[in-house]
């Protein structure tokens, strides 16, 4: 406990080991944690990604940006932070039965995606059968049949977006209670409603709901059914968040709490690596700003 880290980035993902690269290249103290559990694990290839034009998996990226990370000092840590606390101008956090402290906290700790009830969710991921971003590879479903699975009131619009890359869109509402308008809209932009499922399975290639008695199968299914924020660290000590759980950030990516920052999916609902990274560069910029001069 008697060193003072410049800097304690929790998460690593793509914005927190952005955030720790910057931060060392600012020859900054800084320790990463990292328990793994990041959305773009489950990528099985991106292709908007910039800098790979044939595409890169999300453990592959992972991997290049930690070996990243380490090569200019980078420590991570495996270990789940379970508690933060604002202290002497500064930040305490807990991790097992530990404890360090810094003078700023990043928190790039994502959210999570609400998934359907399917047996062999992690492979109908792997082959493209279940996909969790529309603005991330819609354009490899071009023409194909695609169901949308959610909400009524917050499906519609993706269901409206995917019109964009195939005329066989589908919503598969998750509750029976539709408002009039959306039914409306849906059939204006010939979008089908189907009734609510009974059931959904992943047969080895595609997705098949029970509709009414009668499994239908999809080539691509979306599952729109929530995001779970992972905000509570960040709220417990003090910060504002929305009414969804995302913590409200200023310019620079600060929190409601002075030296906390926050990037990435736990702040932003357009959940894009390129986002992320571009938030990790404002805060860890701002941070080494803050700190003042560390001259050679």
């Amino acid at each position: 406990m008697s060193e003072v880290l410049d800097c304690i980035v929790v998460g690593g993902g793509p914005g927190g080991l952005t955030a720790a690269t910057y931060l060392a290249r600012y020859r900054r103290s800084v320790r990463v944690f990292d328990t793994g559990c990041t959305r773009a694990g489950w990528i099985p290839k991106s292709r908007n990604c910039p800098g790979f034009p044939h595409g890169v998996g999300g453990e592959e990226l992972l991997q290049r940006m930690r070996d990243q990370a380490r090569k200019f000092g980078v420590e991570t840590i495996a270990e789940e932070v379970t508690a933060l606390h604002r202290e002497d101008g500064g930040f305490r956090i807990r991790h097992g039965d530990n404890e360090l402290r810094a003078r700023h906290v990043i928190l790039a700790t994502g959210c999570e995606d609400v998934t359907p009830e399917v047996d062999g969710l992690a492979g109908a991921i792997e082959c493209g059968a279940v996909r969790m971003c529309p603005i991330c590879d819609a354009f490899e479903a071009i023409d194909t049949t695609i169901a949308v699975h959610g909400p009524a009131d917050k499906a519609a619009s993706h269901a409206r977006f995917l019109r964009t890359y195939s005329s066989k869109v589908t919503l598969v509402p998750s509750a029976e209670d539709i408002d009039d308008g959306i039914r409306a809209e849906l059939a204006r932009d010939g979008i089908e409603l189907a009734p609510v499922p009974a059931s959904l399975a992943f047969d080895g290639k595609r997705c098949v709901f029970e509709l009414d008695g009668t499994p239908r199968g999809f080539d691509v299914v979306y599952p729109m059914l929530g995001l779970i924020s992972r905000s509570s660290l960040a709220v417990g000590a003090g910060a504002d968040c929305d009414e969804e759980g995302a913590l409200i950030v200023d310019a620079r990516q600060m929190t409601s709490v002075e030296g906390l920052y926050a990037i990435g999916d736990v702040v932003s609902a357009l959940n894009q690596i390129s986002v992320a990274t571009g938030h990790a560069a404002i805060a860890a910029t701002d941070v080494h700003n803050r700190l003042g001069p560390n001259f050679a």
